[in-house]
């Protein structure tokens, strides 16, 4: 009984440590977040490298440590606009991160254009927003999978959630707009970094 009970302990413990970085556990099975009649579909894409980026499937890489120009590796998804939402969802993990502030997921504003949102971690694991700073969620470490839905209401609103669980939302103005994913040297970051998405799934509403 001791045994166990010591077993029992270990575990309580190991996900109260868990529950102390902000994400908890492998992300669920895919599945849309919100309710409300989402509609499966698949957008067209491009693949973006740069620099020092190498794409081979949705394995993503930064091979080098340059802090300056452009280094990227990316899908880049079709256009979307006009009424309704949009939502995006896929899993990503980080194999290997040396560098640091590398951009994961954007929802472009293509009416600007510019970035309108970006995810990026540090290295360490803190997940943030590029534009503003702030601390999306914790413990996306190296080796850790992380699941990413970006519901994105154009006029009103877009939110992020992390494995789940909202954790960001931002007012968006009206345009036209587009999502990518992979991995993008920030303006303050570098490489080198392997990043593999899976599970990537797209709806509308």
């Amino acid at each position: 009984m001791s045994r166990l009970f010591s077993r029992v302990r270990v575990f309580a413990l190991a996900a109260a440590a868990l529950t102390a970085t902000g994400i908890v556990g492998a992300p669920s099975a895919g599945a849309q977040v919100e309710s409300g009649g989402w509609t499966s579909y698949s957008p067209s894409f491009t693949v973006q490298e740069r620099g020092c980026g190498v794409v081979n499937g949705l394995t993503f890489q930064l091979t080098c440590s340059t802090a300056s120009g452009d280094q990227r590796a990316e899908r880049r998804y079709a256009n979307y606009s006009g009424g309704g939402a949009r939502q995006f969802e896929g899993t990503f993990r980080i194999s290997s991160l040396a560098g640091t502030r590398i951009s994961l997921k954007q929802t472009f504003n293509d009416s600007e254009p510019g970035p309108f949102f970006m995810l990026a971690v540090e290295r360490g694991g803190r997940l943030y927003a590029v534009h503003g700073g702030a601390t999306v969620a914790t413990g996306a470490t190296v080796g850790t999978s992380v699941r990413v839905n970006t519901v994105h209401r154009i006029g009103n609103n877009h939110k992020t959630y992390i494995n789940g669980s909202l954790k960001h939302t931002y007012a968006s103005p009206g345009g036209n707009f587009y999502d990518k994913f992979g991995a993008y040297r920030t303006s303050s970051g570098q490489g080198p970094a392997t990043v593999v998405w899976s599970g990537v799934k797209f709806w509308r509403q």
